[in-house]
């Protein structure tokens, strides 16, 4: 037997209250939250942390320290590609 429309919601809004509790809070209010997909403060915080390592390399010269803040700068950067998922762009 088919499932209503009206069971497929219920469990399609449960589903998405499980995944991200955050984002589903505030719909019930006036603003809500940008959902998972779209919060970028740890990659942005990555990228800062990268790049003062990077220049903290150069002021004292430290091949390793000069690596680790490119590296992580790297990493900050492929997290804050809007499309890092591979979709193209339309």
């Amino acid at each position: 037997m088919p499932q209503s429309d009206d069971e497929r919601l219920v469990d399609l809004a449960a589903r998405l209250e499980h995944e991200d509790p955050r984002f589903v809070r505030p719909l019930s209010g006036s603003r809500p939250a940008r959902p998972r997909e779209h919060r970028r403060t740890s990659a942005w915080c990555a990228l800062v942390i990268g790049v003062i390592m990077l220049a903290a390399g150069v002021v004292v010269p430290d091949g390793l320290l000069i690596a680790a803040g490119l590296v992580l700068a790297g990493i900050a950067v492929q997290l804050l590609d809007p499309n890092r998922d591979g979709r193209p762009v339309k």
